[in-house]
């Protein structure tokens, strides 16, 4: 779909207000002090202090500021302009030197001209994106010589299923544009909106040989059998901050990782 930036900016735009008031994101708690970094992705974050940092599709940057409170030096970016605004609100409130630019990620390298020494994204973020090959360039581009990709996503194997996974509803591969109507979000499911959403699965061997292909080599793959959000419905949350699928248990994968060096 040739529209799909605007159909996506418009709900990502509406979900903006309902996730500052909800508890999922704690924005109280983040200003705070509280980081909204999880384990799974400190475990491969460490030692950041000093380092130029970029964050693709950052939402209204928590995460970036967290990243930026380790002691780097981060920019982050998103298509949202009401995200964007927010992120820099709350940055110019905490007195943090984080930077935020808004764009989408394919058209990045027209708004920035730098290099990094690391590329960070998380949780949610490919599905959005119709081509990674495309997508990979861009993290290669930003990359210095020895620099790493750090990328933490929701499992493809979790996009199978319909909402309350109770049926294997969408192919593991890349076959189909798909267009829905979604009410409420991940942090409010009572939210009383409703959008159209424009998104495609990306399974394990697409991103894999897209970071390839454009010049990286991957350090480390691990994959997670829970997530570290409880986003999804009919979940249970087996230990602290760590939840899966009730009726499925730990018998599939929920999140991977994984570090990309360029060469």
């Amino acid at each position: 779909m040739e529209n799909y930036r605007d159909i996506n900016k418009k709900l990502w735009n509406d979900k903006v207000d309902f996730h500052l008031a909800s508890e999922f994101y704690d924005q109280k708690g983040f200003m705070a002090g509280r980081s909204s970094l999880n384990g799974i992705e400190l475990a491969y974050l460490q030692d950041i202090a000093g380092k130029k940092i970029l964050h693709l599709q950052c939402h209204f940057g928590q995460d970036t500021i967290s990243l930026s409170r380790m002691g780097a030096h981060v920019t982050g970016v998103d298509f949202s302009d009401k995200a964007i605004q927010v992120a820099q609100q709350t940055a110019t409130a905490l007195q943090d030197d984080t930077r935020f630019i808004c764009c989408d990620v394919y058209d990045l390298p027209n708004h920035l001209d730098e290099k990094f020494d690391t590329v960070f994204t998380s949780y949610g973020t490919i599905g959005w994106l119709p081509d990674l090959d495309r997508w990979a360039k861009v993290i290669s581009h930003f990359l210095k010589p020895g620099g790493e990709l750090v990328f933490v996503e929701f499992h493809p194997v979790v996009w199978l299923f319909d909402a309350n996974f109770e049926r294997i509803a969408y192919s593991y591969f890349n076959t189909e544009t798909i267009v829905e109507t979604t009410e409420g979000t991940y942090a409010d499911k009572d939210a009383p909106i409703a959008n159209q959403s424009v998104s495609w699965n990306h399974p394990t061997g697409e991103v894999l040989n897209a970071l390839i292909q454009n010049g990286l080599t991957i350090e480390r793959f691990d994959e997670f059998d829970y997530s570290p959000y409880d986003c999804f419905n009919g979940t249970v949350e087996f230990e602290p901050g760590k939840f899966r699928i009730a009726s499925l248990g730990d018998k599939i994968p929920m999140v991977f990782a994984l570090v990309a060096q360029k060469r």
